[in-house]
């Protein structure tokens, strides 16, 4: 089982940067492919980004170059630069993790509100 629990979010202005954490626990996350996502009412959940251990991040089309997923697996720990913020990047943003053999995120964060706004 893996726990995953985000912080960071909050209130800042467009334009603005915001850096969310995610910590988990229950396993080390080195042979998981951790991911963000995000939703905002009345959409499906997006995909924001991925980070395998190893490899390249996969960023989704709208987020490249505004916003850098990074990993620590020593300290269990993920995270999600946000630069350049827009009003539509306001958004509950998920953490997610699956293991390297599986083909869907099984364990999800609780959600974390970021909201864009002057």
């Amino acid at each position: 089982q893996v726990q995953l629990v985000e912080s960071g979010g909050g209130l800042v202005q467009p334009g603005g940067s915001l850096r969310l954490s995610c910590a988990a626990s229950g396993t080390n996350i080195g042979a998981y492919v951790m991911a963000w996502y995000r939703q905002t009412p009345g959409k499906q959940r997006e995909f924001v980004a991925s980070k395998p251990s190893l490899g390249a991040p996969i960023y989704a089309d709208s987020m490249k170059g505004r916003f850098t997923i990074s990993r620590d697996n020593a300290k269990n720990t993920v995270y999600l630069q946000m630069n350049s913020l827009k009003p539509e990047d306001t958004a509950v943003y998920y953490c997610a993790a699956r293991h390297v053999t599986a083909s869907q995120y099984r364990y999800w964060g609780q959600g974390m509100q970021v909201t864009i706004s002057s």
